[in-house]
């Protein structure tokens, strides 16, 4: 064996899907290594029951299988939807943001167990073998990365399904989906199949969680969402933990047709893809939060949350989450979340969140300050001075060039110098 292939334990990121029930013998028969299996609950809507056992039956030496559901939510999601994060103005970032949780959990069990190696079973041309592994480099650099899909043989079903006949392991017999997908607690996504082609209107049969917005309820449905400190913690009155408020938010969402994005976005390894999205309580939760943001910051703030939203949004996409970066804009996210506490009224309508209403106590809209007297809050007089300030760079250039040439180069032309022939 190749000193390059030198590895004794390794901790797999695993599915038990085709893929990574293929990925437990060849780890084996190619790196001679013990195999580990992981498996994380992030609210993809799989039964986990038996997957323990299909790892082991596959060839791995132990699996761990734990619900990641309120850590994702607590420390990916919210403080992504705190800072505004939306990659190319419509994707929220739900694949993003499990990524380098997947892979940080992985990186302490390698520890727990004394494994020298992590493996994960992403192909070669996808964002996601960058999240995984620039995670690995930042919380353990000394492991080794395996990633199978750029080394092994294996190109189709086909030749996953018989090297799984060859090695006896257990594999569902399924049809195999036309859509390539990822499901969590904040989003489902779609590739792959009729989607390669951007101009073809998605079948309905593809989506899974919404209906479509024609079928959605004829008649409105008023919510409210309650937050402190930019937290959401009430729907309707109703006080909620993460995993209760998400799982309600996407059930009023996708009865309503809420949340259906159809993207063409650019991949971090240089290509683009076509992808379609639900996001329904994600969708509903951003809006709210936006609403209160209206009233709780000032306009300079507010401003420049947006470029921070911008940068954010490259980081989580790029799998940069545990950067210098990505932590000092945290900080400066939960600065403007101090005052985001309120109430968010929204109308949820045939695929559209409407936004009705909002309050906050330290709302800076302030109906009470508009009733003062013209002296204790805002004198008219005043604007006079402030515009000619404001103007002042745009009055001087104009004075330069009216200087040089003798006319504003604004200056109408003077049409009554022409004669008619």
């Amino acid at each position: 064996m190749s000193p390059d292939k030198k590895v004794n334990k390794v901790v797999l990121a695993y599915s038990g899907g085709l893929d990574t029930s293929v990925i437990v013998p060849w780890l084996r028969e190619n790196y001679g290594c013990e195999v580990i299996c992981f498996c994380a609950n992030i609210g993809q809507g799989d039964d986990l029951s038996g997957i323990e056992e299909k790892a082991i039956a596959s060839g791995a030496s132990k699996c761990y299988v734990e619900d990641l559901r309120l850590e994702f939510l607590t420390n990916y999601v919210f403080p992504t939807v705190q800072a505004g994060a939306l990659y190319e103005r419509e994707y929220l970032l739900g694949t993003s943001m499990a990524r380098p949780l997947i892979a940080k959990r992985q990186v302490e069990i390698a520890e727990l167990e004394g494994a020298d190696g992590v493996a994960h079973g992403c192909t070669g041309k996808g964002n996601d073998q960058v999240r995984f592994e620039l995670t690995y480099q930042a919380l353990n650099p000394r492991l080794k990365v395996i990633a199978p899909w750029r080394e092994w043989h294996i190109r189709s079903r086909e030749d996953a399904l018989e090297y799984a006949a060859k090695h006896n392991i257990p594999v569902t017999a399924t049809k195999k989906s036309i859509y390539s997908r990822d499901w969590n607690f904040w989003h489902l996504s779609h590739e792959g199949g009729p989607l390669e082609d951007p101009w073809l209107e998605p079948q309905e049969e593809m989506y899974q969680l919404t209906v479509s917005p024609e079928q959605a309820p004829d008649e409105p449905e008023y919510i409210t969402i309650d937050f402190q400190q930019g937290v959401p913690t009430h729907v309707n009155g109703t006080a909620m933990g993460p995993i209760e408020l998400m799982t309600t938010l996407n059930q009023l969402g996708a009865k309503h047709g809420v949340g259906r994005v159809d993207l063409v976005e650019n991949r971090l390894v240089g290509i683009k893809s076509h992808g379609v999205y639900e996001t329904p309580g994600g969708t509903i939760l951003v809006k709210a939060h936006q609403a209160l943001e209206q009233l709780c910051l000032d306009r300079d703030t507010l401003h420049y949350k947006q470029l921070i939203g911008l940068k954010y949004a490259d980081l989580v996409y790029n799998g940069q989450w545990f950067t210098p970066l990505r932590e000092a804009l945290d900080a400066f996210v939960k600065v403007t979340e101090q005052n985001m506490t309120g109430t968010v009224r929204l109308k949820l309508y045939k695929g559209n969140v409407i936004l009705v209403g909002r309050k906050a106590p330290m709302s800076l809209y302030r109906e009470d300050y508009a009733t003062f007297g013209e002296d204790d809050v805002y004198n008219q007089k005043d604007a006079e001075g402030f515009i000619k300030l404001f103007g002042l760079p745009m009055k001087v250039r104009a004075l330069v060039n009216i200087e040089g040439t003798g006319r504003s180069e604004w200056r109408s032309p003077d049409y009554t110098q022409f004669k008619r022939d």
